[in-house]
């Protein structure tokens, strides 16, 4: 399997040497991913030329047609990492990637990361299985089905409109309708759908056990022959509380890693992350851990809009564009009951500050653009917002507070993405519901 990182250059030149941030690919795959990238917008594939394609800001596994496969990790180091290090990169991923999906990383088998290093898609699969096995020792769910038949026995519910058009050499047969107890039931099709494709397409030796052993459980239990139209009707609530937890990795097998789905001609997988989203929910699901009671965190607050304006010919304002910070901090420091809010935005991005100062740290005057807005309708033009980065190697420690005015003010801070901590500085004055945490990261892990 090649393995890459985030913004590295696929290409079909053998003389080029191998790293994290370039590796030949056939040209058939070549070919597969420009296809693919052209039919989802481009996201994940940034420049395309005729030998070579660059990859985005996107993570995950891709398998193309042919069987190649390719692993994208994150770039959390400017410089190529060592082998140790791209396995942190994987474990992390992996963290993230079960945070984005409500899954407590200590429900995603922590142990189980360090015992082998797992690719992605070998390792959804394992946390499938390892929730399905929960399950399946608590029993699965079944449910009473209406069946109707012909049968020489009276059973159950005689139907009597059929009945009486039966002929005279049937006579001796009955129509009839009873229920029967079943474990076909949806959930449990979606379920046995995820693991005949976890049985196809993986490749390592506990996972094939575990889901051949498992399909024999579930010999009982068909597939469905609608699985990405069924799964939105998944039914919830006390009775299939059980199934909760196997309920994402089932999802994410079903809609990501199955080929059959895939639209088009050149059939291939595409379980692509964006690093932005999983990167966000990791901040927010790490600081919501040390919030204070007096404090809330929102995500994605939607309630400001950058201009109002009357069409001609309408008598009511229309609102046009919407401004929605990735976090917003609401604390009720005083106890008045009257917050104090901060705003809270996420970049996925290696800032740098050793960066000269026409460089400006590498900062985005469009994401300072974006904040000042932020600032001026969420906070009133006045307090201190935050702009969260990963930490790494050449931003280990906050940049001096930047200022919009008197008033507002904004601090660039890393995020050190082992430990799910902001690292410690002057900031920590200005944003007291961030403080129930007895320490901040002051140093990078070494």
């Amino acid at each position: 399997m090649i393995q890459v990182r985030e913004y590295a250059t696929l290409h079909s030149d053998p003389a080029l040497s191998a790293s994290l941030d370039s590796a030949q690919v056939s040209a058939q795959t070549l070919a597969w991913l420009r296809e693919l990238g052209q039919s989802q917008g481009n996201r994940f594939i940034r420049d395309s030329g005729a030998h070579s394609v660059k990859l985005g800001s996107y993570v995950g596994f891709l398998q193309s047609p042919t069987g190649e496969a390719i692993e994208i990790l994150p770039k959390t180091h400017r410089q190529l990492p060592s082998a140790n290090e791209a396995q942190q990169s994987r474990q992390l991923l992996q963290k993230m990637l079960a945070i984005s999906l409500g899954i407590s990383p200590r429900c995603a088998g922590p142990a189980d990361l360090q015992r082998q290093p797992l690719s992605l898609h070998e390792w959804i699969f394992s946390q499938f299985l390892q929730a399905l096995s929960r399950l399946l020792k608590r029993g699965l769910r079944s449910d009473y089905q209406r069946r109707a038949e012909e049968s020489r026995f009276i059973r159950g519910r005689l139907n009597l409109a059929r009945q009486a058009q039966q002929t005279p050499d049937r006579a001796t047969w009955f129509h009839i309708e009873h229920d029967i107890f079943n474990p076909a039931i949806r959930e449990n099709r979606l379920l046995k759908s995820a693991l005949e494709i976890t049985l196809k397409l993986c490749t390592t030796a506990d996972n094939w056990r575990l889901a051949n052993s498992f399909n024999h459980q579930m010999a009982a239990v068909p597939t469905s022959r609608a699985p990405l139209d069924e799964l939105p009707k998944w039914r919830s609530g006390r009775l299939m509380q059980s199934y909760e937890p196997v309920k994402p990795w089932c999802r994410l097998i079903l809609q990501n890693l199955n080929a059959s789905f895939t639209q088009g001609e050149h059939r291939g997988i595409a379980l692509l992350f964006p690093m932005e989203r999983l990167f966000e929910n990791y901040v927010a699901h790490s600081l919501r851990q040390t919030l204070p009671p007096s404090s809330r965190l929102r995500t994605h607050a939607s309630n400001q809009y950058l201009l109002k304006h009357r069409p001609e010919g309408t008598e009511t304002d229309s609102r046009w564009f919407q401004l929605r910070p990735d976090l917003l901090l609401e604390s009720d420091t005083t106890g008045k009951g009257r917050p104090q809010v901060a705003v809270m935005d996420t970049k996925w991005k290696l800032l740098s500050s050793r960066a000269s100062s026409s460089e400006k740290y590498k900062l985005s005057q469009a994401d300072l653009y974006q904040l000042f807005a932020y600032g001026n309708y969420y906070m009133d033009g006045r307090g201190h917002m935050a702009l969260i980065f990963p930490a790494h190697g050449d931003f280990c420690q906050p940049l001096p507070r930047f200022s919009f005015s008197d008033n507002l003010h904004l601090w660039a801070l890393p995020f050190n993405l082992h430990s799910q901590q902001l690292v410690a500085g002057d900031w920590q004055a200005y944003f007291p519901g961030l403080l129930r945490s007895p320490k901040m990261e002051t140093l990078l892990p070494q």
